[in-house]
């Protein structure tokens, strides 16, 4: 499936912005960034992207679908660990470039796949060795090696 299950965007700037039709605006590759906030706190959970065909189900199913990059391959976010997304609001942007999805998450209340609740556990710091990585939450929710066990994260 591609963008065109979604009306182009309008040249319009007053109609883009306002109320209408939704026209989300896929960048080259066919997507478009979706920031995930936990509906309770507002927390950062997650970055990811979506093709036409991971919004759509996300729109029809309420449940978080994503496009990976990596693998080139659409995805249900917690489909293998138990930790699906629940989405109670999808939000875009001015200029309808990006999705903010407002979730619960089921099972362990995780997001990342390394087993904590937000991707967002390091912090870029410098320090006499140059500008690192800080790891600022490392409490897991659940063993990333046991849920994956043999499937790819």
């Amino acid at each position: 499936m591609s963008a065109e299950m979604f009306p182009a965007p309008s040249s319009d700037k007053s109609v883009l912005e306002g109320a209408g039709p939704f026209t989300p605006r896929f960048d080259a590759n066919g997507l478009i960034t979706a920031v995930v906030t936990d509906i309770r706190d507002g927390e950062i959970l997650m970055l990811a992207h979506m093709n036409a065909e991971a919004l759509k189900l996300t729109v029809e199913t309420g449940i978080a679908h994503y496009y990976s990059r990596s693998r080139s391959t659409l995805w249900k976010k917690g489909e293998t660990s138990g930790n699906l997304q629940t989405v109670h609001e999808i939000m875009t942007d001015c200029d309808q470039d990006a999705i903010l999805l407002k979730v619960s998450v089921a099972g362990h209340d995780a997001a990342c796949h390394t087993g904590r609740r937000s991707c967002f556990y390091r912090a870029v710091t410098k320090n006499d060795k140059g500008i690192v990585l800080e790891i600022k939450d490392d409490a897991r929710h659940f063993d990333p090696e046991a849920v994956y066990s043999s499937k790819e994260k």
